[in-house]
């Protein structure tokens, strides 16, 4: 439910030639209209949900008419081009994707949902070295942010470079030691590198800043299993027994 005339403030039409650009720009960024905004958003993100993108598409454009300054309209904007573009491989769909989300950047440079839709989309098209350079520009310009050596890491890990994407991990912990995503894929990193004791103290250091992680409890209780003693069978073949092995 809107306030009262909220929709009113809203409304882009001609205005006064004696009213300022200042007064203007308060009308479009009113909270009427970031209230409007993020409703038509809430409407596209549904649709999108519900595969109906041609609505999301139209609801994400009005976000964004409502309030320009909104960088959740572009990102969706980009995303379900993003969508389109590989449900039909269509090259306009990804190159409205990559315009979208470079106006997402504009107006919130420390996107990380954008910084990695891109990303993706970068890697897709076999651009992964502007995928880097994007990632690492970002990093650069941001020294003391756990979210873009992530972001970097998550490339290395992709591209098959895992000793890249662990180093990038500690590097992120040891600017945020509190980020529960950088400890939970360390934690992920070196558990797949069978260093076991070492994942499970960043599993449970991420479970304890955020506990609403199920798979991460799970790991921590897989880890944890204490592991039978072996035992030689009357046939002499040796026998371990124990948890099973770790599902990759």
């Amino acid at each position: 439910m809107f306030p009262p005339n909220a929709h009113q403030l809203c409304v882009c039409r001609p205005v006064m030639l004696a009213c300022s650009w200042a007064v203007l720009l308060g009308l479009l960024t009113s909270p009427g209209c970031q209230l409007m905004s993020h409703s038509q958003n809430a409407d596209g993100v549904r649709m999108f949900q519900q595969a109906y993108y041609q609505g999301a598409l139209q609801r994400f454009q009005q976000s964004i008419q409502t309030d320009p300054n909104n960088p959740d309209g572009y990102y969706n904007l980009a995303r379900t081009y993003h969508q389109l573009g590989k449900l039909h491989n269509q090259k306009s769909d990804f190159q409205q994707a990559e315009s979208y989300y470079h106006q997402c950047l504009d107006h919130d440079p420390n996107n990380q949902d954008c910084h990695r839709g891109l990303a993706v989309l970068l890697v897709e098209q076999g651009r992964s070295a502007d995928a880097f350079k994007l990632v690492e520009g970002w990093a650069a310009r941001n020294p003391s942010l756990a979210a873009p050596k992530i972001e970097l890491a998550r490339l290395h890990e992709e591209t098959g470079n895992r000793d890249a994407a662990k180093q990038q991990l500690i590097d992120a912990v040891a600017v945020d030691p509190t980020n529960s995503r950088a400890l939970a894929a360390l934690g992920k990193l070196r558990e797949d590198a069978g260093e076991t004791a070492q994942a499970l103290a960043n599993y449970q250091r991420s479970l304890s800043v955020d506990p609403y992680q199920p798979q991460v409890a799970s790991r921590i209780g897989a880890l944890s299993m204490p592991t039978a003693p072996a035992f030689t069978p009357p046939g002499g073949t040796r026998v371990v027994t124990g948890p099973p092995a770790v599902v990759r």
